[in-house]
């Protein structure tokens, strides 16, 4: 089990392999950030189910900054990661990156105030057999195909493809790796990509990806 803070942010999916930035500004929030910093606790960023409690509406930054906003649930299957912070503003807010690096479910709840905090399990992927290596390996290739068809007048996903065919950090990722990490570069509605996250299969992402690849 590991204790994870959990960040639940409507409409994001975070996946293993990839960097989020974050910007914080309600006060619990910047709490949390601080103890996941001096303790070494990793944060979750997660798409939520519903909100549990509203937050009053902030007219501006001042009251932004000094109240919570609303609380939500999140969804039982997330990702998380280390903080690396990078600028504490004046007026406090904090810019951050968040190294995503597994796969969690919830488990128990361990605090709700002022921040969530659950010890959580590890969510990973089930063995594949030699038939759907062989499978995953003519599915890579098909979904960089279609992604450098897509990027053909965008200079920023042409870019992002070649770095996908050619990196040698790429080429030696696992399926299971690469059909995460590819979220990094391509995004879908957040529930299609929450569903994505919640299959336990390297070759079922990687058809699923290609499947709505050729329907854009």
């Amino acid at each position: 089990m590991a204790k994870i803070c959990i960040f639940p942010i409507p409409g994001c999916v975070t996946f293993p392999g990839t960097v989020f930035p974050l910007h914080v500004f309600e006060p619990r929030y910047r709490a949390m950030i601080q103890h996941c910093l001096e303790t070494d606790t990793l944060l979750a960023i997660c798409h939520t189910e519903k909100q549990l409690s509203p937050g009053k509406q902030a007219e501006s930054l001042e009251q932004a900054l000094s109240s919570n906003q609303a609380t939500y649930r999140p969804y039982d299957v997330f990702s998380a990661g280390r903080c690396e912070l990078l600028e504490t503003m004046e007026d406090g807010r904090l810019l951050l990156n968040v190294h995503i690096q597994q796969r969690y479910r919830l488990d128990q709840q361990l605090q709700q105030l002022p921040y969530q905090i659950y010890d959580c399990a590890e969510f990973n992927d089930q063995p594949i057999s030699d038939s759907e290596t062989r499978e995953c390996a003519e599915l890579r290739d098909k979904i960089l195909h279609r992604l450098v068809a897509l990027g053909h007048g965008d200079p920023t996903i042409r870019k992002s493809v070649k770095q996908l065919a050619e990196s040698e950090e790429w080429q030696a990722k696992t399926d299971g790796q690469f059909s995460l990490a590819l979220f990094g570069v391509v995004h879908f509605e957040p529930e299609l990509m929450q569903e994505i996250l919640e299959m336990d299969s390297a070759p079922q992402r990687l058809a699923q990806t290609l499947e709505l690849l050729n329907d854009l």
